[in-house]
């Protein structure tokens, strides 16, 4: 460790000499001035860790120029004594107003000089310590936001990832459109719709929230898309070839038969998921479905009329050999179905209620006249306003398939 520094300002050349003698030999590194001025500079070149000065001299006295010297920028702290014959209490407020941290009354007894010197070193010393600690704190802070700024970016990534997932956010065909909208709570999230093609009057569309949040239900939605996006029966388990080669749509029921197997015997994980399924036909308006834990599909009639149900079944990816039970719902032209994520129904006020299914029923009813991406845009907007300050806690997706009425 190195040695604590110690400037005697002294106008008297014998006190500073008697001083000087007897701080060297308690090994201390010392120098000395003739009065503040000249301290002063010594201080810009050589900053003392502590500091013995006179009170009474002429020009600078020592009060002034402990006001100078505890104003000077240091690293470490600067502890000051000063010398006095004064011990009025008026004059010791005086001097602690003015930077002083104790005093010495002369003549200087030895002893006396030796404890307020530990004294001062100890203030040092600890000083010393909290700079080290404090730096070490401060450099560990300077690698977490390095690490977090890498994570960030990472994160932004991957959430533009993940946003690629869902290829179009709309889709026409000549009898029908598929719209979606996918909103993750932070930067990545466990949500998931998109939607397939069957063949020119057949299209199948699906809503997945994988349970918990963050990078590894990201994670699973996406290896959740590798299985349901494609357009080939090779890689989509939704999809097979029939004998003469043409591709056709799998009973919902054994597609998410499938994944549940798939997610308990193949993918190690303690997430799961609830979806909803669904094949349409493009032309007469028959669409079949099958839920697992997914909230009930909203279906809009054309003159207004809201239904909403369902068979509920149970979530993917937690009980073995579960039969998934499918539903029919026929479309006619003019009618909507939205597939919704509970993000949307389970999504809170201010005050904790949640929206509920009459609660979105409400918002559907209230976009009356609106379609296609303006509807989702214009549903997520109110559900906004619905939470105010209370933001999303969840995910918020969903999809839109609207039969369309002959042009």
């Amino acid at each position: 460790m190195s040695k604590i520094k110690v400037l005697i300002v002294d106008d008297s050349r014998l006190q500073r000499r008697i001083l000087s003698a007897s701080l060297s030999r308690m090994g201390y590194e010392v120098r000395e001035a003739e009065g503040g001025a000249q301290a002063l500079e010594i201080c810009e070149g050589w900053p003392p860790d502590l500091v013995l000065s006179d009170w009474m001299m002429p020009g600078m006295d020592g009060l002034e120029f402990c006001r100078f010297f505890k104003a000077m920028p240091r690293e470490g702290y600067g502890y000051f004594i000063l010398l006095t014959s004064k011990s009025a209490k008026d004059d010791v407020a005086q001097g602690l107003e003015g930077g002083a941290d104790d005093f010495l009354t002369k003549p200087v007894n030895g002893m006396e000089l030796r404890a307020r010197l530990a004294a001062g070193e100890r203030i040092i010393q600890m000083q010393r310590e909290l700079t080290s600690q404090t730096k070490v704190i401060s450099d560990t802070l300077d690698q977490l936001r390095a690490v977090h700024d890498s994570l960030n970016l990472d994160l932004i990534e991957a959430k533009k990832l993940q946003q690629s997932l869902v290829r179009e956010k709309h889709k026409k065909f000549d009898r029908a459109s598929l719209s979606f909208t996918l909103l993750s709570a932070g930067h990545v999230g466990g949500d998931l719709v998109g939607y397939f093609p069957i063949s020119s009057t057949e299209v199948g569309f699906f809503a997945i929230d994988v349970s918990g949040h963050g990078v590894s239900s990201a994670l699973m939605t996406a290896r959740l898309a590798g299985y349901l996006t494609s357009p080939s029966p090779d890689q989509n388990i939704a999809l097979c070839y029939l004998e003469d080669g043409t591709i056709c749509a799998r009973p919902p029921s054994d597609v998410i038969a499938d994944l549940n197997r798939i997610v308990l015997e193949e993918m190690e994980t303690d997430h799961y998921f609830t979806v909803i399924l669904a094949l349409a036909n493009m032309e007469t308006g028959a669409t079949t479905l099958c839920q697992a834990g997914h909230p009930h599909p909203l279906v809009r009639r054309k003159d207004g009329r809201i239904e909403q149900d369902g068979t509920g079944g149970l979530p993917v990816g937690l009980f073995e050999n579960v039969d998934f039970e499918e539903f029919r719902v026929q479309l006619e032209p003019g009618d909507q179905l939205i597939l919704s994520s509970d993000g949307i129904t389970e999504c809170p006020d201010v005050e904790g209620n949640m929206l509920g299914e009459d609660g979105f029923e409400r918002m559907v009813q209230k976009l009356s006249g609106s379609s296609g991406p303006q509807l989702l845009e214009a549903l997520v907007w109110m559900l906004s306003e619905y939470a105010v300050d209370a933001g999303f806690p969840d995910d918020v997706s969903a999809v839109l398939y609207e039969f369309l009425p002959w042009q």
